[in-house]
């Protein structure tokens, strides 16, 4: 038995681009933007520094999320997942489309809040919804709200900078996250045991399905991705930074321009692991409709965000399989 096998790679190897430029306007979105879309197309992912994301921000939701899967499990399961996709996801109940075994892993999923009775939360097929605040760890709340709010933010700068990449004006995205479907997780790996095979998981191989997914990971490691030449290659922590990962809306929107790239996680440190992903996506309404160049086509027909994101989820949760029965 063994884990996963994937090349190591040296930190100076990963491309780091630098949010700074963003302050000085349109000509450092220009700057930022023809680096994304250089990086992208040629390795599939990258990290960014200076993104200001304070670090306490970063750290409290570490540490509440750290709180709440130490939590008795009966506790935790007062805000099991059920009807919305928000609260406690145990072990055993996420499998990513294809993969022989569920991800082992523990999730806490909230998102951009909604009051219930939100006439949005049906028309975006439940995926605009409020969330479930375990009572036995109130602050909770107050940490993971700011942190979605503020890394949203980060998002829409991000999503600016791509527009200005493919000489777009630099709302042509963020235009429609006036109400955004934004969601985000802390996910807990356990201590993945190598006699559980090179067939198991903490995430299995995927891509991201909606436009940008900003993570920070822990100092354990255990991200791996897909490079252009489909070669498994590690992902290395490096402090100061998030991974980004472009997702399938994006892929779609920029006419595979910008490329969603595969990525999975082995927790092969033998210590338990955190990761905090957000998961960047406008308004439940969006068509995601391709950017074509003059006199350029597309393989995409436009899509509904909201229903695109709903396919995924009935098929990579079981909840939802359940909920059907």
């Amino acid at each position: 038995m063994a884990y996963a096998k994937a090349k190591e790679i040296a930190a100076d190897a990963i491309p780091v681009i630098d949010m700074a430029p963003l302050s000085d306007g349109a000509t450092g979105e220009r700057q930022v933007g023809r680096q994304l879309l250089e990086t992208v197309q040629r390795i599939g992912f990258f990290y960014i520094e200076n993104h200001q994301v304070p670090q306490e921000l970063i750290d409290s939701a570490l540490h509440q999320g750290s709180q709440f899967f130490h939590a008795p499990r009966e506790q935790k399961e007062t805000v099991r997942v059920a009807e919305y996709h928000r609260g406690f996801l145990p072990i055993g109940e996420a499998t990513m489309s294809g993969a022989r075994n569920p991800d082992y892993k523990e999730s806490f999923i909230w998102g951009w809040d909604v009051q219930a009775g939100d006439p949005d939360i049906e028309n975006s097929k439940r995926i605009l919804a409020p969330n479930r605040w375990p009572a036995f760890l109130p602050d909770l709340k107050p940490a993971l709200d700011a942190y979605i709010e503020t890394v949203n933010g980060l998002g829409i700068r991000l999503l600016s900078a791509f527009a200005a990449g493919l000489d777009l004006p630099h709302d042509h995205f963020v235009r429609y996250f006036d109400k955004p479907l934004t969601r985000a997780a802390i996910v807990y790996y356990p201590p993945q045991p190598e006699e559980m095979g090179e067939d198991q998981y903490g995430v299995s191989p995927h891509t991201d399905y909606g436009c940008i997914t900003i993570l920070h990971q822990d100092a354990r490691g255990g991200l791996q991705v897909k490079d252009r030449n489909g070669e498994w290659l590690t992902a290395p922590p490096i402090p100061g930074t998030f991974v980004v990962n472009v997702g399938d809306l994006l892929h779609r929107w920029s006419n595979d321009r910008f490329i969603s790239n595969p990525h999975r996680v082995v927790n092969a440190s033998g210590k338990e692991r955190f990761s905090v992903p957000v998961f960047i996506d406008p308004n439940w309404d969006t068509v995601i409709d391709p950017v074509v160049e003059p006199g350029g086509s597309t393989p995409h027909e436009p899509v509904g965000c909201a229903e695109y994101i709903h396919g995924i989820y009935q098929r990579s949760f079981a909840y939802r399989a359940e909920d059907a029965d």
